[in-house]
């Protein structure tokens, strides 16, 4: 968890439809609105670039402020991306009270996956669960949540059970037991299936020197007819 808050500054936005929001993006600008509890959302354009440093920081919570008025605690709400370019095309965020419990997503990380025996046995580990819901207080959510893998071996499989939530906060899953976060399974061997040249040989072989041979029963002589 973030010892001090980012701030995002942004300014007001006055210009609303997707003819004004293309003319922003291509002046590097990103449209977004903060919601705050019953009030209306307020619309807001803020530079792609800041927008993006503050949320590649990780942090859950951050101060928004928009020009002219005080600075206030909020979370992302949703955020759009580009399917190509992957830059941020709209973003919402909503304010939230720090005396408050909330919820939100947090990233799931690994760490000691290289160290891992089962992984240097040429097993293959898979991330199963990347994201998490968790809920608490705005200033308890964390950054990410960090799982060490480095005694995993082959066949081993992690539950969100196994996972201790840190102080505060609450894991959001209805069965924690049915929640794989990693699983390390055995070597992927391909089987290489062998063409059956040789019996289709052998069958090729007797169909030919069956031919020519005269069925039962006819001697071939028709001589006496």
């Amino acid at each position: 968890m973030a010892a001090s808050r980012s701030t995002l500054k942004v300014a007001p936005r006055a210009e609303f439809g997707s003819r004004a929001s293309r003319r922003m993006r291509g002046e590097g600008l990103v449209p977004g609105v903060v919601y705050s509890g019953g009030s209306e959302a307020t619309p807001f354009q803020v530079s792609e670039r800041e927008v993006r440093t503050i949320i590649h920081e990780g942090a859950a919570l951050f101060d928004l402020e928009i020009e002219g008025g005080k600075a206030v605690p909020v979370v992302v709400k949703e955020q759009q991306l580009h399917p190509v370019r992957g830059s941020i095309q709209h973003i919402d965020l909503q304010q939230v009270k720090l005396d408050e419990a909330i919820q939100a997503d947090v990233t799931i990380e690994l760490e000691g996956v290289e160290t891992a025996p089962g992984v240097k046995g040429g097993g293959v580990l898979e991330h199963v669960t990347r994201e998490i819901t968790v809920e608490a207080l705005p200033t308890d959510i964390p950054d990410r949540i960090v799982l060490d893998v480095s005694a995993m071996e082959i066949n081993d499989t992690l539950q969100l059970s196994s996972v201790t939530a840190p102080d505060g906060v609450t894991f959001m899953a209805d069965d924690p037991e049915e929640v794989t976060i990693v699983t390390l399974s055995p070597p992927r061997v391909e089987e290489v299936v062998e063409p059956e040249v040789e019996e289709e040989t052998e069958l090729v072989g007797e169909g030919a020197e069956g031919e020519g041979e005269p069925a039962e029963g006819d001697s071939g002589d028709s001589e006496g007819e």
